[in-house]
């Protein structure tokens, strides 16, 4: 049966591929900030689906129906925007803005999978309690979180407005309902309320 985990994490496997064809389609070989873009991105998406072998999210576990099929490689692929205007414009940004990106990344990657590996593992060993410590102590989605900083890494690379819109789009779109859709099904538990005044949504010391 097609799962929609499958789709995903098809997708997410052949991003390096698909970003490789781009720099062989532009000849880009000599330009540093598409290396970078295709190192991160590439990479990022072969850990995803790494994680969705080792600890996978149960959310995606689901039946894809006809209609996820088209929407979620489409929507999937508009993340790919930052990397074809790399190539596209020959865009090469600046040493400092490579390191911050790299930088960016790294702790995007460290709160996403850590946090997911946190959740698996605590509903493994005590399944239907509320996960309200370590990572989850201050901030309710630091996966999200960890996942905006990945992303928005990509999209600053790009030195163009609209990867950045396509991210937005994203974040307002889908990462925050779905947020408050989790604050909804959690609010079962007893402890929520109190949880929920101590911890912000999704940005620390923000939201």
């Amino acid at each position: 049966m097609l799962k929609q985990k499958h789709l995903i994490d098809a997708h997410k496997m052949v991003t390096f591929l698909a970003l490789l064809g781009l720099m062989a389609w532009f000849d880009r070989w000599q330009n540093p900030t598409a290396w970078v873009y295709l190192a991160l991105h590439g990479s990022y998406g072969l850990l995803w689906a790494l994680k969705g072998q080792i600890f996978p999210d149960k959310q995606f576990d689901v039946p894809a129906a006809w209609w996820f099929v088209p929407l979620s490689l489409g929507g999937l692929s508009l993340y790919w925007g930052a990397g074809f205007i790399i190539n596209a414009y020959d865009v090469q940004a600046p040493a400092w803005l490579l390191g911050l990106a790299v930088s960016m990344n790294l702790f995007g990657v460290f709160f996403h999978f850590t946090s997911d590996m946190q959740k698996y593992v605590a509903l493994h060993l005590q399944p239907g309690h509320l996960v309200k410590d370590g990572l989850f102590a201050r901030v309710r989605n630091i996966n999200y979180f960890g996942e905006l900083l990945i992303y928005l890494s990509f999209a600053l690379l790009s030195m163009h407005w609209i990867p950045l819109a396509i991210l937005a789009a994203y974040v307002l779109g889908y990462w925050v309902p779905s947020m408050f859709r989790k604050d909804k099904s959690l609010s079962r538990y007893p402890d929520f309320a109190e949880y929920k005044r101590g911890s912000r949504l999704f940005l620390p010391f923000l939201f």
